[in-house]
């Protein structure tokens, strides 16, 4: 990743399985990997009893770290709703008590997700919509709530044309960027480190800094400087 540029990255916990592996990364990589530990809906079903002491204690072991990957998702099986949002909700406490980032996810969900931030208030700075798919009234109805979003690889498939035009919606002081990895693969042509069975490389970002860019006619050194400027503010120092 270094030798493709990047200075600094996030790296999201989804399971309380993965959290002691994204804190030894973090512990090993001090100042290039910023730590986030939370519970994504799709493993929610795994989560054990003391879950939520668990995340309090991997957040006080990364004064750094935020919050997430958490957040709700419509395509889900055997999950209600409440449940969901029963899990987001002191995930969202927990930000906003300790004034901490929180990078959110939202997949046919958008009035859940309303409720929940309804419910319980996200941090004063905002929060982070991560590999944000929605529309552009959706887009700028989530920005005048604070919401900042991320941009994949993923939204440069001719597929996703409509998506890739909501980005032009967004305040351009509201953008980050994000491979997913290793989810969300870029189009081919816009891989530049490819991996087995098309899984993403965390350093194909610069490449999608260039798709983004090139859809917003921005140069893509101004882009990437905009967005290094928005991560900075939202996450702090990262790199």
């Amino acid at each position: 990743m270094k030798r493709a540029g990047i200075t600094g990255c996030v790296v999201n916990g989804t399971t309380e399985a993965d959290w002691e592996t994204v804190s030894s990364l973090a512990q090993r990589h001090p100042g290039f990997i910023r730590p986030a530990f939370g519970l994504h809906p799709w493993y929610l079903s795994q989560r054990t009893p003391g879950w939520l002491d668990s995340l309090r204690r991997f957040l006080d072991l990364h004064p750094e770290a935020s919050v997430g990957e958490c957040g709700v998702d419509g395509w889900m099986d055997g999950v209600t709703w409440d449940e969901q949002i029963d899990i987001l909700l002191p995930h969202l406490a927990i930000a906003r008590e300790r004034e901490l980032p929180i990078t959110l996810h939202a997949l046919k969900a958008w009035p859940a997700l309303e409720q929940a931030l309804q419910a319980e208030a996200p941090p004063s700075s905002g929060f982070l919509l991560h590999s944000f798919g929605g529309s552009p009234q959706q887009a700028r109805q989530w920005a005048k709530m604070g919401a900042f979003f991320s941009f994949s690889g993923y939204f440069l498939h001719a597929r996703k044309a409509k998506v890739l035009e909501s980005y032009r919606h967004i305040p351009t002081d509201r953008l980050l960027l994000e491979t997913d990895a290793p989810s969300m693969t870029p189009p081919t042509e816009w891989i530049t480190h490819p991996l087995p069975e098309s899984r993403n490389h965390p350093a194909n970002l610069p490449a999608v800094a260039s798709g983004l860019a090139r859809c917003l006619d921005l140069p893509c050194s101004d882009l990437i400087a905009l967005c290094d400027r928005n991560a900075t503010r939202f996450f702090g120092t990262i790199g």
